[in-house]
Formats: structure tokens, sequence, C-alpha cells
């Protein structure tokens, strides 16, 4: 159980730096979110780079949410809780959180996303087999429907968004991103019917054993065809040009996560000796991973914004080369930051007040049964 429990730590931790490998491209761009929705990529070498993230700690974080929830849900169950109950409240919760996170921070929160699905896939994960086939079915084809119609746009150049770059000052920041929900949160159009099918899926990768010991032959498959088929194909639409990239992102990229997990899983069961720096601090990471996710973007937005440091408009001409070093600073920081706040404290600052808040509106009633 112990093991199980560090490859997860691990696997959380590995997620939430990944997706900062994807959105410090968005930062340290003059154009902002802009850029990304425009379709521009840069070099070769700024291709390959990206190449490396998007979307695979997208796919990874979202199966480990899945993880997460199926681990809800038993504890319930052995608690004979109501199920989904108070998780409900969780998911209304991690909602709050993303609305913060994208007015105040970040166009591209996933937490809005992951709040939605969290509450449709609760009055699955407990059902028949059937029942969750039949879901992962229709979310499924309902996901390569809308990649397919946004693809087939953007091969006929009508996907792509145009406009200015958005405003330097973080008041003004925020007044954009609350006046463009439309472009910044079409996204969950996308997360959403994909994230059902992964969350289910993470769910049922959890029951059949693919973070212990024997379950050895089904990471060793989910290598194969995660890394062996996953990573080609990947390679394909990333180089692909602007017309594949929700392929590449939405599609591909996730197949790529399957992969990522069980390598990760079966490299974190193979350790027999004592944690070392490197895992300490990936581990770390993963049991903060909602203040790591936050902070690390505010992070990179004031290293990178007009109204922080400017870098991105400063060391432009120094692009792509100078991204990737901001990307290993500001994970190092985490790293080392989350390892020390755990020395003190069993969670991290903003899981210690999302939690008061989970238990706030019971917490008289569970004081008066004690």
């Amino acid at each position: 159980m112990s093991r199980r429990i560090d490859a997860l730590d691990v696997l959380r931790g590995v997620a939430i730096l990944g997706t900062l490998g994807t959105n410090i491209w968005i930062f340290t761009s003059p154009a902002g979110p802009m850029e990304l929705l425009g379709g521009g990529s840069g070099g070769a070498v700024e291709t390959f780079l990206r190449f490396l993230s998007n979307g695979k700690f997208l796919g990874l974080l979202t199966l480990l949410f899945g993880v997460g929830l199926e681990l809800q849900y038993r504890s319930a169950v052995r608690k004979g809780t109501t199920w989904p109950g108070r998780y409900l409240w969780r998911a209304a919760l991690l909602f709050g959180e993303g609305v913060l996170h994208y007015v105040l921070v970040f166009e591209f929160d996933v937490l809005m996303g992951y709040a939605i699905t969290s509450v449709v896939v609760a009055y699955l994960v407990g059902r028949g087999a059937r029942t969750v086939t039949a879901w992962m079915v229709g979310a499924g084809t309902l996901h390569v429907a809308v990649v397919g119609l946004v693809t087939v746009g953007l091969m006929t150049g009508q996907g792509q968004i145009t406009g200015a770059a958005p405003p330097s000052g973080w008041l003004d920041q925020v007044l954009f991103r609350l006046q463009n929900p439309g472009i910044f949160r079409a996204e969950l159009v996308l997360i959403v019917p994909m994230g059902i099918v992964l969350f289910l899926l993470g769910a049922r990768l959890l029951r059949a054993g693919v973070f212990e010991e024997g379950g050895a032959r089904l990471r060793g498959r989910l290598i194969a065809v995660g890394l062996g088929l996953g990573v080609p194909l990947n390679l394909f639409t990333a180089f692909g040009g602007p017309g594949w990239f929700v392929v590449d992102r939405y599609l591909v990229a996730p197949l790529v996560s399957l992969g990522l997990l069980a390598l990760i899983t079966s490299i974190v069961l193979g350790l027999r000796e004592a944690p070392g720096v490197l895992r300490r601090g990936l581990s770390g990471v993963g049991r903060t991973a909602l203040s790591c996710y936050v902070f690390q973007n505010v992070a990179a937005a004031v290293l990178c914004y007009d109204w922080g440091l400017g870098l991105a408009d400063r060391l432009d001409g120094w692009r792509p080369w100078w991204v990737p070093v901001a990307w290993a600073g500001i994970c190092l920081s985490f790293m080392v930051g989350s390892s020390l706040w755990l020395r003190r404290f069993e969670r991290g600052p903003l899981e210690l007040a999302w939690q008061w808040a989970y238990q706030a509106p019971w917490r008289t009633h569970d004081q008066a049964r004690r």
C-alpha cells in the first residue's frame, strides 16, 4: 500500500511540473495566450521542446484525478457514508478554485473542467462495468467528433483565433479574461468529454492493480502502446503544422500519458533504497499538487508579464533557449519549497484552506456526533 501511494505522489508531482512545461510557452510569449490561439509555434527547436510536454501531462493529471475519485469512493464505501454526498461539495470548491485561478492568474485553467467532469463521474464510478463502458464509449465518440470538427476548421483556416495581445497590467488582464470567457473557456468542450473517459479509465486502472507489484504485465502493455505507438504518432502530429494541434494535444498525447503513467510507476516500484533528492522533490510537489499548480503559474506570470519582471519581452531574442531554463528554475524552486513546507505541515497552503472550507458546512454536526 505504501509503495502504491508513493507512486501516486511522484506521478502527481511529474504531472504538475509537466503542465508548467506546456504553460511556460504561453507565459514567455510576448503575445501571451493569443499566440497559442493563433497557432504560432516557432521553429523546429521550439516545436520539439513543446512536443516534450504538450498534452501529455494534462492527460496524466486527468488520469490521476480519476484515480483520486476512485479512492474517495472507496473511502466512502468503507465508512458507510452516502455517495456522492459530500463529494459534490468538493467538486463545487474545486470549481470555485478554478474560477479564481482563471480570473486572477491564467486563461487556460483546467480545474473548472475537472470539477464539472468529477460531478458526472461521481455518479458513474460505482456503477456496473457495462454502464461505465457505455459512458466511456459515448464520451470518447463525442470527444473524437469535436476534435475532428475543430481540426477541419484549422485545416481550412477557419479555426484559428486572431486578436490583439492581452493588456500588460494585472488588473487589465483580469478584465480581459472576464470579457473573453467564450474564447478562453472554449477548451472545456474538449476537456470534459476527454476527462470523463480518462477519469473512468484511471479508476479502472487502479482497480486492475496497475499501481501494485502484480501489475507489471499491465504496465508493460501500457508502455508498449503509450510510448511505442503513441510517441511516433505524437511526433507526427507535433511537426504536422498548426492544423494538427487539437489532435496532437487532446487525442494523441493522452495515449502517451498512459505509457508515462506505467513507466513512472514501474520505476518507483522498482526502487528499493530510501527516496533520493529527486524523488522527495517530486513527491513533495505531488502532495501539495493544488498549491504548486496555482502558485507555479503565479510565479511564471510574475517573471514574464510586464506588471512583473517583464522577461517575456526582455528575453524574446533568446527564445526558445531561455524558456526551458525558466521552467527548470521554477520547478526546482517548487520541489525545494514543497519539501521544506511539508516538514512543518501535513498539507500544502491551498490544501489547508481548501480542507477547512470542505469541512465547514458539517463541522458543527460532526463535532456533535463526537
